[in-house]
């Protein structure tokens, strides 16, 4: 079984600049795995795709050597070991918001006698090596998503949770979670309250001994993570990504020729 990118990496005291793949497809998948991430994310969660397109998704990663990374839906055990058998070789679960759930995470991520996942590395024991089940337990990554008001309440409870890797931090849902709805989701938080939460969900990642992922909107803010010690940033995703290029080249072209810029009906196509 080939190591695990993203574990060298920190081995090394590296941070990991994580991409995210919205929408299905393998080519867009080998063209984001071209452009020098760490790691890439397939959003099985709230990307358009499913479980056929993240299986060729992974495909088309393998050859340039970031680690394949998966958003489940849920707390699904069946969702988690299917991700994992297709090639994850990191699972983000959303929405773990106790010990209880984080101990369950955990299980569908290790086989036996670290946890309960059921053996069946339908793609992965060709794609990481036919030892794949001696070495999984310690390759594979469990990051579990902090993203409400009540896993903020038992964030001792979760970071201290055997066998997980990591926390990830899901901005938008986490502010509309501690703030009760006040504020807007969002992603590259400013507010004092919001910055206050994040710094202590770190902390206590940190406190812990695992690892500390943050969902970023722009390079900037992705940079200031990592120098408050984030170990995972993720740099917007591949829907915003082609939207903004696109947008650009459109709005430069219409500046340079002088023209002005099309009504919102216009841009709409009615």
């Amino acid at each position: 079984m080939f190591a695990n990118p993203l574990r060298t990496l920190w081995n090394n005291g590296g941070a990991a600049l994580n991409g995210w793949l919205s929408s299905g497809g393998s080519f867009t998948a080998e063209i984001m795995a071209a452009q020098g991430y760490d790691s890439l994310t397939v959003d099985l969660q709230h990307g358009a795709l499913d479980y056929a397109d993240a299986l060729g998704m992974f495909q088309a990663m393998r050859a340039s050597g970031v680690a394949p990374m998966a958003r489940v839906p849920w707390l699904d055990p069946g969702a988690i070991m299917k991700a994992l058998d297709a090639g994850a070789y990191g699972v983000i679960c959303p929405m773990v918001s106790s010990r209880a759930e984080a101990e369950r995470f955990v299980a569908a991520m290790r086989y036996p006698p670290l946890g309960a996942r059921s053996f069946g590395p339908t793609r992965v024991s060709f794609a990481a090596g036919s030892d794949y089940a001696a070495r999984a337990n310690g390759e594979v990554l469990a990051l579990a998503m902090i993203e409400t008001a009540e896993a903020v309440a038992a964030l001792d409870a979760i970071v201290a949770t055997p066998g997980l890797d990591g926390v990830y931090v899901g901005p938008a849902d986490l502010t509309l979670g501690v703030t009760a709805g006040r504020l807007a989701p969002g992603f590259d938080r400013e507010e004092p309250e919001m910055l206050d939460v994040i710094a202590r969900i770190l902390a206590a990642a940190k406190g812990a001994g695992i690892r500390a992922g943050l969902h970023c909107a722009t390079p900037e803010y992705a940079a200031r993570a990592i120098g408050w010690g984030f170990d995972l940033v993720t740099l917007s995703n591949d829907v915003r990504l082609l939207a903004a290029a696109a947008g650009g080249s459109v709005r430069q072209t219409r500046a340079l020729m002088g023209a002005p810029a099309p009504s919102v009906e216009g841009a709409k196509g009615y």
